[in-house]
């Protein structure tokens, strides 16, 4: 008796509604979009061996550039593992960064570390730029909102009648 034969579906479907794909959209593939980053890049977060520059953008998803440098990572096996654990790293934790272009940096030394501690360095690193746009938001809406100025002037008024 034949043994029962389960069809998957194509490929194409599976990618689209698996959210922690990585596919084409979030990436930064041209010129173009890497300049917005490098050019103003309010949220950064550095470590020894490589450097994010992070920068909001106008769409519903984050996107991520990759700039390996041979003159840090002379081979490109090396250059190729950095870029597979950026890429995984990334798309594991791509929904915290919703609407921002990410650029990922190479330094000297990233060839020294191990998968596992590059692997924590990175998180760490995701954190601090999380911190940061989660900081960046909540200041950039107090300042922006009509409602909450006119509230702090009535209250910073009440203040100084009370103190007279």
């Amino acid at each position: 008796m034949p043994a029962e034969i389960e069809f998957q579906q194509p490929a194409s479907l599976n990618h689209r509604q698996n959210k922690f794909c990585f596919g084409k959209s979030l990436r930064l593939l041209c010129a173009a979009d890497f300049k917005p980053v490098f050019d103003n890049a309010p949220l950064r977060a550095s470590h020894q061996n490589f450097l994010i520059l992070a920068r909001f953008n106008q769409l519903s998803h984050a996107r991520l550039g990759l700039v390996m440098a041979k003159k840090h990572l002379k081979h490109a096996v090396e250059r190729n593992r950095f870029k597979r654990l950026v890429r995984e790293n990334f798309r594991l934790q791509q929904q915290a960064f919703s609407g921002v272009d990410m650029v990922f940096l190479s330094r000297n030394g990233l060839e020294q570390l191990s998968n596992s501690d590059f692997t924590q360095q990175l998180n760490q690193q995701w954190q601090r730029i999380f911190k940061k746009m989660r900081h960046h938001r909540l200041t950039s809406q107090a300042q922006t909102s009509p409602a909450n100025n006119t509230k702090a002037k009535e209250v910073n008024a009440n203040v100084k009648t009370a103190d007279l």
